[in-house]
């Protein structure tokens, strides 16, 4: 994922935030302040119908409203919202709760209350929105229900709370205390357990919970028995539990002094606000984990407080509180996915069925299909199939993970076990890469194509291992002694990898990078790089390696001289960037690099770029000058099927100023610019707009240059033409203008020719047609025109 600030919002009179929260449901931004002061804000983004690319995050967001809500004079220190029945509660310091409604476009008092002997420190709706839990700092708790009125209260003696969840089913209450427990109550108010905390060591009162949050699993999980389940204490250190039961929860340590937590729209993210001391000054950070603790990212955030962190409804921004202002900051995921021979390939979750739904979308038929795993691990592609990596609940005798390679229809076509967690996958036209932390393997895999090829091979190495080639075809030769490979811990462990027909390329955390030539894996070259590698893919011939890091810099490697060309020495040659998230290079142009840069696009020929696109799609296929990008924010937040509105196409600019010229200038001028900056798309499009205007010796020249043997012989056929109508004629058949082609031979005298072309394209009723109007014709053409047209409506059952 990669996370960057895009959005600034201040407070009247500087006063300082104290807490926000985020609808989930319908966009709506609580903002509370001290004094008293109460906002709700939405942003709306403004989409621009004629810009295709502008969409997503993309899209400029502006303030639809910026209600100001009075009723609290002391400073507010909770707001929690009912998304089910559009409510917001709010509270202060002074112990007053607000529950407020919406009514005709703005925001409403509708019940208040006061208990005036403590502060409230927490509240919390249930999941279906029916109950709501208000816990005061002196240990009274109220459980009420949507409609005011109280259902139970209790007081619990010689405690200090400080957070309040419900379970996700509703039945249980979780309590957090000052002094760093965490109690267990059912929703009628019996006291079940206290939880088990592993994670804090002090045993001491001055540690206390500051975050603690409950994912209710009503969007799914990414992972089966994930944990769900947040605790996290003053000092950093916090714990991640799958159950209020769970005996080996993940342990993290931030190394901060937290503020506040919370999880994302899926459970997938845990965001973690608060400050940690750089360089003698504290700096507010955001920490990024996933569910099993994991560190992803980090965000640092200007200012001198920071207080929250809060999520949008699909997990693409978050806001956070930092002392007078509100920042928004976007978030790219990195979600699993591949584009195969025009087919999107995609995991989404699909509640309330268990498990990851991987979707199969052909966009050129707009055909949709879908297969279940239990849990994906990795997902990578190449030419017509895709390589999942998954992970099975029982672990068999051929192993715990699988590898299995699919078509574009989500045909299962071939599979291989491993005893190794795959982190990362890999594959090129004839092999498959899959590398845990230590190890990596090589596999042979088979296709309908290649089912006669040899035998299936399965190789297996260690990353400290320095492999020469040599031993391994004696291994081959010699299959009865064959060498185990190692799986021992490394110190250096791979975190991602990339391959193409001529090299396998796999990245260490450390930053080192290991270039390896295929078909026989010989480790020839390393390469350093300062950060840890996040992303790394090859140019179309093997001669460029492009890298992301964790900070989102990205920098092109020449490798030119692990294919046996001479390396680029020169300094000017290096391209850096920062604030990257995506990149694609063009798959007929080692020069050519797609860049995506925050919610612009920028196109690279070596090292200079050209004006960047507004854009927030993920690239799927950079060729022919033309650029195919998915929004995949939408394709995989929506339940419905996608269409053909979620992908957008960009052109290089180049081609933009080439379609410029022909449109305004003429065919020589275009021909010129086209001569300097030569491509054979380019010279494609000037010979066509040749054909146009029937300059026959433009279109040869320019069909030349492009190297289209076929279209040659086209123009070449056209020169033997005597007539300019036949000429005009097979003109608009080459631009499929098939109704002006059959006008232009009708009114040339030429019958055959109309009714040949409605012959060919097997529009049998239009055959019919022309022969009804007397057109001369053979009788066993008519005969067949109504068999194939009879035949046409038995195939739809009308009779």
């Amino acid at each position: 994922m990669f996370i960057y600030l895009s959005k600034k919002i201040a407070m009247p009179n500087n006063t300082k935030i104290k807490a926000i929260a985020w609808n989930k449901q319908d966009g709506y931004i609580a903002v509370g302040g001290e004094n008293g002061l109460l906002k709700v804000l939405k942003l709306d983004s403004s989409i621009d119908p004629e810009a295709t690319s502008n969409r997503g995050l993309a899209a400029s967001s502006n303030l639809s409203m910026n209600q100001t809500l009075e009723g609290h004079n002391d400073n507010i220190r909770v707001l929690v919202w009912n998304e089910s029945h559009k409510k917001l509660t709010t509270s202060d310091e002074n112990g007053v709760i607000i529950v407020w409604m919406l009514y005709k476009g703005t925001w409403h008092e509708e019940m208040i209350n006061n208990r005036k002997k403590s502060t409230v420190v927490g509240m919390a709706w249930s999941g279906d929105g029916q109950k709501i839990c208000i816990i005061y700092e002196d240990g009274a708790v109220i459980v009420g229900c949507v409609g005011g009125n109280r259902i139970w209260g209790k007081e619990l003696k010689h405690v200090k709370l400080s957070g309040v969840q419900w379970s996700p089913d509703g039945k249980l209450l979780l309590f957090s205390l000052k002094n760093g427990e965490v109690h267990l109550y059912d929703n009628q108010g019996n006291f079940v357990m206290c939880i088990n905390i592993v994670c804090d060591d002090t045993k001491l009162d001055t540690n206390p919970i500051v975050g603690l949050d409950w994912y209710n699993g009503v969007d799914g999980y990414t992972f089966a028995f994930c944990p769900n389940l947040a605790i996290l204490f003053d000092d950093g250190k916090g714990q991640l539990m799958r159950n209020e039961s769970d005996t080996d929860p993940v342990v993290i340590n931030t190394r901060m002094k937290v503020v506040h937590c919370s999880w994302n729209h899926n459970g997938s993210l845990l965001a973690i606000s608060g400050k940690q001391r750089l360089d003698e000054k504290e700096v507010n950070l955001v920490q990024f984990y996933s569910p099993f603790g994991e560190h992803l990212r980090t965000l640092k955030v200007p200012g001198v407080s920071i207080s929250c962190c809060v999520w949008e409804g699909g997990s693409l921004r978050v806001a956070l509180a930092v002392d007078s202002f509100v920042y928004f900051a976007n978030i790219r995921p990195d979600y699993k996915w591949c584009y195969i021979k025009k087919t999107v390939v995609f995991a989404s979750c699909k509640p309330p069925k268990p498990g990851i739904c991987l979707s199969f979308w052909d966009t050129t038929n707009n055909q949709y299909h879908t297969r279940w795993v239990s849990v994906l691990l990795a997902l990578a592609g190449h030419g017509e199939y895709c390589i999942v990596a998954t992970r099975s609940e029982t672990e068999g005798s051929l192993g715990k993970y699988n590898l299995q390679l699919f078509n574009t229809l989500g045909t299962a076509v071939d599979a291989k076990y491993l005893n190794i967690e795959p982190i990362a996958v890999a594959m090129n036209s004839y092999q498959v890469f899959a590398a845990s932390k230590n190890n990596f393997l090589v596999w042979h895999y088979k296709t309908p194509k290649s089912i006669t090829v040899g035998a299936v091979r399965c190789k297996m190495f260690h990353i400290d291992d320095n492999p020469s080639g040599a031993v391994e075809i004696i291994q081959e030769l010699d299959s009865m002694n064959a060498v185990p490979v190692s799986t021992h811990d490394t110190i250096d462990p791979i975190c991602c990898l990339t391959a193409t027909d001529r090299c396998l390329i796999i990245g260490r955390e450390s930053g080192l990078i290991h270039y390896y030539t295929l078909p026989h894996i010989v480790l020839t070259n390393r390469y350093k790089n300062a950060v840890r590698p996040h992303k790394m893919t090859v140019n179309c011939n093997s001669t460029r390696l492009a890298v992301i890091d964790v900070a989102g810099v990205m920098t092109v490697t020449d490798i030119s001289e692990g294919v046996g060309r001479p390396k680029t020495a020169a300094q000017g040659n290096k391209l850096e960037r920062k604030d990257v998230w995506a990149m694609c290079w063009a798959s007929d142009n080692p020069q050519l690099l797609a860049v995506m840069e925050k919610t612009r696009m920028y196109i690279f020929k070596g090292i200079y770029p050209e004006e960047p696109v507004a854009c927030s799609g993920y690239i799927c296929n950079f060729n022919d000058l033309e650029i195919q990008a998915v929004l995949l924010d939408e394709v995989v937040a929506s339940h419905d099927k996608p269409s053909n509105d979620h992908i957008i196409k960009l052109e290089v600019k180049s081609l933009r100023d080439t379609r410029q010229l022909l449109e305004k200038v003429g065919i020589n001028e275009a021909f010129q610019f086209v001569e300097d900056n030569r491509h054979p798309r380019l010279w494609r499009l000037v010979a066509e707009a040749a054909l146009k205007e029937l300059d026959l010796t433009m279109a040869e020249v320019c069909f030349v240059r492009s190297n289209d043997y076929a279209k040659i012989n086209f123009v070449k056929k056209l020169k033997e033409m005597k007539s300019e109508a036949i000429r005009r004629a097979k003109v608009a058949i080459y631009f499929k203008n098939f109704d002006e082609a059959e006008k232009i031979a009708m009114e040339a005298d030429r019958s055959d020719m109309a009714l040949n072309l409605r012959e060919t394209l097997g529009d049998w009723f239009r055959v019919i047609q022309i022969l009804k109007n007397g057109v001369p014709a053979p009788d066993h053409l008519l005969k067949t025109a109504y068999n194939c047209t009879a035949d046409y409506f038995a195939h739809f059952n009308n009779w």
